[in-house]
């Protein structure tokens, strides 16, 4: 007999988080995790819909209403399994994906009532599994086949994932010296540990995937010697090369794009502060220039490093905000400062060419653009001059040129963004395939995942 409550009976659990005034001093991870007894009570809330719309807005297709239904069970270990099916970071996209837009949005539930929270349960079986999994993981056997995957970012993880199963030898190249790309370099440890995305990566060499660091692919292994020595190529080069405003300054000490920023601090140990000193320079007031969720860290990152002031300055108002709302929730509660309907003019220096403020142009909206947002007006003589030492500029990114420069028959866009066929991601050439940012533009990385795995697909069907 089902025992499931009514719909409506249990409300949506809250997922217990540190103090903002604790999490302003330390990197430590923001939210603390279910318990057993609240994931199977959040979990009862889900209706088991026989057309589960939910599994629409997953780009992963993860089977959500079943692994849901095994939590219900207290089955735990095997709703991770189930998760796993079809995505191998799930520790990751409970974290940082956007489910309020994506599984959450169209979830029946939300329709009256808040949404299941799925990403939470997602968070709590890969935390779980984490913990108590003593499964040991038996490598396939090998099909003679070789497959490089450039860039150990989540589209290339999740393509070498699928592909090593299906029994490819895999070999990722990356450039940098730690594996794991933008869920690495690009999302502090307060929203992403580290050590969760060093087990996913340990669970694909487990299986047999190889990784190599320190080489950049285009520089020190040529394209040419890649398409000799691989069956296939899977191209998931993320989009790491910064936009900038182009106003006066920008050249001036103590302005950062928001990817060298958050790099240096990821990679250069300053999530260990205060415990351990770090290189990264500590700024007192500092703004950053954007609205998306790559500005929340900025701005957050900024605030744990020991800013006295941290404003975060967009043209549009806390509506138009493409951030996350619990990230900007977090950001006021940690005190990061928002000034809003703000146009960035000038940076202002000293005589040593060291950043001492910012001059902006009020706006006011206007009628909306042709995405639907209310176009940012100048208001004519309304100016405002901040006080700082240090800007961040956190307003996109594009792919970065390396690769297409030196293989001109690998088609681009006029983004600089890799031309694929959207059914299998192949590129404009046989046998080299491509998805994630490098395709697609800086995006999310469950979107990125699943390219990763279209192109596993594509890949698979190809060598077939």
């Amino acid at each position: 007999m089902d025992q499931r409550p009514k719909l409506g009976e249990i409300p949506r659990q809250p997922m217990p988080e540190r103090s903002a005034e604790t999490r302003r001093k330390n990197f430590e991870e923001v939210f603390l995790g279910y318990d057993e007894e609240t994931a199977v009570k959040e979990s009862l809330r889900c209706i088991q819909c026989k057309k589960p719309k939910c599994m629409e807005g997953c780009p992963a297709n993860v089977k959500i209403p079943e692994f849901i239904d095994l939590i219900s069970q207290r089955k735990f270990l095997e709703a991770a399994k189930k998760i796993k099916e079809t995505n191998s970071l799930p520790a990751a996209c409970g974290r940082v994906c956007p489910q309020e837009t994506q599984c959450e949005g169209p979830c029946v539930v939300g329709i009256k009532y808040e949404p299941v929270a799925i990403g939470k349960l997602e968070m709590f079986v890969s935390d779980y599994e984490r913990k108590h999994s003593k499964e040991v993981v038996e490598k396939v056997k090998s099909n003679g086949k070789k497959v490089c995957v450039v860039g150990a970012g989540p589209a290339g993880l999740a393509c070498a994932g699928d592909l090593i199963k299906l029994g490819y030898d895999i070999t990722v190249l990356e450039a940098l010296h730690v594996v794991g790309g933008v869920l690495i370099y690009g999302i502090p440890e307060f929203r992403l540990p580290n050590e969760l995305v060093a087990y996913e990566v340990n669970n694909l060499k487990a299986l047999g995937v190889k990784f190599i660091t320190n080489v950049t692919a285009g520089l020190a292994k040529s394209f040419e010697e890649l398409r000799s020595e691989y069956d296939a190529i899977f191209l998931g080069t993320g989009a790491g090369l910064p936009v900038f405003l182009n106003i006066p300054g920008e050249h001036l000490c103590g302005v950062y794009s928001a990817n060298e920023y958050l790099t240096r601090v990821n990679l250069m140990g300053a999530y260990k502060f205060p415990e351990v000193d770090t290189p990264v320079i500590k700024h007192k007031k500092v703004a950053v220039l954007g609205g998306g969720n790559v500005a929340m860290d900025a701005c957050r990152t900024a605030v744990r490093l020991g800013a006295e002031k941290v404003y975060c300055i967009y043209r549009r108002t806390e509506k138009e905000l493409p951030a996350r709302v619990e990230e900007v929730h977090h950001a006021k509660e940690e005190g990061v400062e928002f000034r809003l309907l703000r146009s960035p003019m000038e940076i202002i220096g000293d005589e040593n060419a060291n950043v001492t403020g910012i001059r902006t142009q009020v706006m006011e909206l206007g009628e909306p653009d042709a995405d639907g947002r209310c176009r940012p007006m100048v208001v004519e003589g309304k100016e405002e001059f901040i006080d700082l030492d240090a800007v961040i500029v956190a307003i996109g990114t594009t792919p970065n040129p390396l690769i297409s420069r030196r293989v001109p028959e690998l088609e681009t866009s006029k983004k600089g963004t890799f031309v694929i066929n959207e059914e299998t991601c192949e590129t404009s050439m046989k046998g080299v395939f491509a998805g994630g940012d490098a395709a697609r533009g800086a995006a999310t990385v469950i979107l990125a995942i699943g390219d990763g795995k279209v192109a596993a697909a594509g890949i698979h069907k190809h060598l077939s």
